[in-house]
């Protein structure tokens, strides 16, 4: 069913399918297309509304009878790491990072596939092959990095180890994070953190205020890593606002508090460049 700001870019709304963060829910995703010139535009905004980016679409979540999912995002200039997370940084003091164009590798794809059969075998991508690997990497039309970290060579290699990869969005506002994955057998790093502890480091050296982190759902196991951050902001009731106390935040919410799509796309801003034709 398609849906319509007057002289804005069209919405659409996904099948209902699975949720893949708690068990028994369908979700739901509203989105739109991401292409042209008007697309660094309508990224840096719609992110600022809880929107993601997948390869050309962005969308957000807009499931029927829940709204669990909320986009989450960090303060840069407040974030302070907690003691776990300063040791976080320093064991992985020997990581090189690497920022390139978003250009897809056979490295990074079989770090990929290691990530995904150890971590998310049933998930959506677990079938995903080179090509659809490629395409997530290469199909952008705003300004996107992939950020490399490898460890020095293992005794008797010559070539540093590819650890972990994060494809990140540069937006005017922040980085983000727009999928990332790592070396599952190296527990002890902590590889996920670090990641998104480097990227503070990045956003604070580029002047950039935020770091987003996609969604937060409480109740999910998969994403209670996100609340561990200080700073943490989420997207909640059409507003940012401090995620104070994750154990406040419930996954139930009765199906009529859950507003219409067509007041929902009503309520989204653009900025005037994308409201006219």
């Amino acid at each position: 069913m398609r849906h319509t700001l007057p002289l804005a870019p069209q919405f659409y709304v996904t099948a209902p399918q699975p949720c893949p963060y708690l068990d028994g829910r369908m979700e739901r995703k509203l989105f739109t297309a991401l292409q042209g010139d008007r697309a660094k535009v309508l990224n840096d905004a719609l992110s600022k509304q809880g929107f993601r980016r997948s390869q050309n679409v962005l969308y957000r979540p807009s499931c029927a009878e829940c709204s669990a999912c909320l986009s989450a995002r960090i303060r840069v200039a407040d974030f302070t790491p907690s003691r776990s997370q300063r040791k976080t940084l320093r064991r992985n003091a020997d990581l090189k990072r690497d920022a390139t164009s978003p250009w897809a590798t056979e490295d990074q794809f079989n770090l990929f596939r290691r990530y995904l059969d150890s971590r998310h075998a049933d998930g959506g991508m677990a079938d995903m092959d080179i090509f659809e690997f490629a395409a997530m990497i290469e199909e952008t039309p705003v300004r996107s990095r992939v950020v490399e970290y490898s460890a020095p060579p293992e005794e008797g290699a010559r070539r540093r180890q590819l650890t972990a990869v994060c494809l990140t969005d540069v937006l005017d506002d922040g980085l983000s994070m727009v999928y990332s994955f790592y070396a599952p057998n190296q527990e002890r790093r902590s590889l996920g953190t670090h990641v998104i502890l480097d990227h503070i480091t990045l956003a604070r050296e580029a002047g950039l205020p935020y770091v987003y982190l996609g969604y937060w759902v409480p109740g999910s196991r998969k994403m209670d890593y996100k609340a561990k951050f200080s700073a943490l902001e989420i997207y909640k009731d059409n507003r940012w606002q401090p995620i104070g106390d994750p154990e406040a935040h419930s996954s139930e919410l009765h199906p009529l508090s859950v507003d219409p799509i067509a007041e929902q796309v009503a309520r989204i801003s653009l900025p005037d460049s994308l409201a006219r034709r």
